[in-house]
């Protein structure tokens, strides 16, 4: 990534591009009645927009020509041919093909096996335990409708495992399931286990199924996350329609914890940092072969955004911001804590209303731009050890008030997050975060 987005440097909106994408989405539409039925489907059963499950977009020569594609922004990739990215916004690659009537829309899912069975789809390509999978879901002279599953393969060409990494593959979901999360040792235990892995299927496909893990590990400490996901699931698409993963740490491990996503094959993007009323930074990373981006979250000084945080270390302090508090209260993210949320692409305002008939309450949102809704839903409430409560108070860090309310009514651990992006903005914002930052302090949370 570029020096100017690693010093922090924001994201602009591509409304050019967005209306292009946008258009060929409702002229496919208007092309096959089954890519419109999904589009309704997944609006009213789900609260998420068909664009933002897009895996890529297949147009012919009637639809866009090489030079309007250039004019817009996006540029052909080196290792597929024909196929087009935009690195400036988040969109969905664009597939050239000679003819318009191979054209269609490519939807991603989390598991190509499960939506098939649910909607008695046959058509596949690649074999259940491939990198890349396809399957046709409908096809007209007009327009196609594909599912696809990615694990770490951004190619079109399926890598088939062998016996033995298939074996392997079941065995290191449970490994990653049961993974030591009680001590700082976790961090090398993880980085280990992903690097056995990586040994025999590949660094990319390796981190895409520890990721599968961690999402599974949150959304078992949250409500909200498990009735979206069921209602996900109902239609066969899973998690992948996710944005980014959002972790909290300490100070004193943050550096082990960029460490273990690097080691993973992500680097690192934008970093934030909010003002000296904030108290808190956080470095972007990014996983381009597995779609896969990290916010983490970090107690920070002033004097300390000017360096590396990410890399140079961080010293322990006797002040605890809201992160720090947290992280004192419930573990490490990567640890026992798990991520303390999931961010997922939604239709804004529908997928809360959805969620409210459910018992399913959101936060006042953060973002409210037109190119960027951002809103937590209320928290997942989670009690404390209280040893973990003495500790902070002997040591001064928390007052025997606090202490008590914690003791007898817990502290908001997680959330999952609703957001919506228009005109392919790829950024967060700054302000924004910084106020649901604040607002997250269980310091400040009233008791219910």
């Amino acid at each position: 990534m570029s020096d100017r987005l690693n010093s922090g440097s924001l994201w602009e909106c591509q409304p050019k591009a967005w209306t292009f994408v946008q258009k060929s989405l409702e002229d496919l539409s208007g092309r096959n009645a089954v890519i419109a039925q999904w589009k309704q489907r997944l609006l009213s059963e789900t609260g998420t927009r068909l664009v933002d499950w897009i895996d890529h977009l297949t147009l012919g020569h009637n639809d866009v020509s090489h030079e309007q594609l250039t004019e817009l922004g996006f540029r052909e990739e080196t290792t597929n041919r024909g196929v087009w990215f935009h690195a400036e916004g988040l969109f969905p690659r664009i597939r050239y093909v000679v003819e318009s009537a191979d054209a269609g829309v490519a939807m991603k899912v989390e598991s190509v096996a499960r939506f098939c069975q649910l909607h008695q789809v046959s058509d596949l390509i690649g074999s259940r335990h491939a990198d890349f999978k396809m399957a046709t879901v409908d096809a007209t002279p007009a327009a196609h409708l594909w599912v696809v599953e990615r694990h770490g393969n951004q190619t079109f060409e399926s890598s088939e495992p062998t016996e033995t990494q298939k074996q392997d593959l079941r065995a290191f979901a449970g490994k990653f399931r049961d993974r030591p999360r009680d001590s700082a040792e976790g961090y090398a235990v993880a980085r280990q286990l992903v690097t056995e892995l990586a040994a025999e299927i590949g660094m990319d496909w390796a981190c895409d199924r520890f990721f599968a893990s961690e999402r599974d590990y949150w959304q078992s400490r949250n409500k909200a996350a498990q009735i979206q996901w069921q209602r996900q699931d109902r239609l066969g698409v899973g998690w992948a329609n996710h944005d980014h993963h959002t972790y909290r740490s300490s100070r004193e491990h943050f550096k082990d914890l960029i460490e273990s996503f690097e080691s993973f094959g992500f680097h690192c993007r934008e970093r934030f940092y909010a003002g000296a009323q904030a108290g808190w930074g956080a470095q972007v990373l990014e996983q381009p072969s597995c779609g896969l981006v990290i916010f983490a979250d970090v107690d920070l000084s002033p004097h300390e955004v000017a360096g590396d945080f990410a890399h140079q270390g961080l010293v322990e302090r006797q002040e605890l911001g809201t992160v720090g508090l947290w992280c004192q209260l419930h573990g490490e993210s990567f640890l026992a804590a798990g991520m303390h949320h999931l961010e997922c692409q939604f239709e804004f305002d529908a997928v809360r209303k959805q969620l409210a008939a459910m018992g399913i309450e959101t936060m006042t949102p953060f973002t409210d731009f037109a190119f960027l809704r951002q809103a937590f839903t209320q928290g997942e409430r989670w009690m404390i050890q209280p040893d973990r409560l003495q500790k902070l108070v002997e040591m001064q860090r928390l007052q025997p008030d606090q202490a008590k309310e914690f003791e007898r009514h817990g502290a908001i651990g997680s959330h999952l997050e609703i957001l919506e992006r228009n005109d392919g903005y790829k950024g967060f914002n700054q302000t924004g975060v910084s106020d649901i930052i604040h607002r997250t302090d269980p310091r400040i949370q009233h008791t219910p």
